[in-house]
């Protein structure tokens, strides 16, 4: 039996970077930090939340790098001169990662009671046909 790969199947040209998008997301660690929730706000739009509390807006950069929307968090670890019984809130950096599709821009990014809202929108492409002229060899 012939395993065919899913970019490598004879109906789907020019998508052979699917194979390498499926890879890359994999990669993105599963290490649970922060947790995020991501919503579908209509048809062509979608919210990721993530619970930052303790970070203020300073410590937190959103960047799209290569089809990716990345956030990261930083906080300044002030606990310098300070004596704790118990300590379970760290101060702990993070970078999530999601991979984007062609066409999905990102909106706007509201801080609201420790979660970071970020919008997100997809473009609708215009439906094109067209016609394919064949000549004479």
């Amino acid at each position: 039996m012939t395993k065919l790969a899913l970019g490598t199947h004879p109906f789907l040209l020019g998508f052979e970077q699917l194979e390498r998008l499926v890879e890359r997301t994999a990669k993105n660690g599963n290490d649970g930090y922060p947790p995020y929730n991501i919503e579908q706000t209509s048809d062509n739009s979608y919210r990721i939340t993530l619970a930052v509390a303790g970070f203020a807006e300073n410590d937190l950069a959103i960047t799209v790098e290569d089809n990716s929307l990345v956030i990261r968090g930083r906080q300044d670890d002030d606990a310098e001169g300070r004596i704790y019984m118990h300590r379970g809130i760290a101060a702990r950096q993070f970078q999530r990662a999601f991979v984007l599709a062609d066409g999905v821009d990102v909106g706007e990014a509201v801080m609201e009671n420790g979660l970071l809202h970020v919008d997100l929108t997809r473009a609708v492409p215009d439906r094109v046909v067209q016609t394919i002229n064949i000549r004479k060899g």
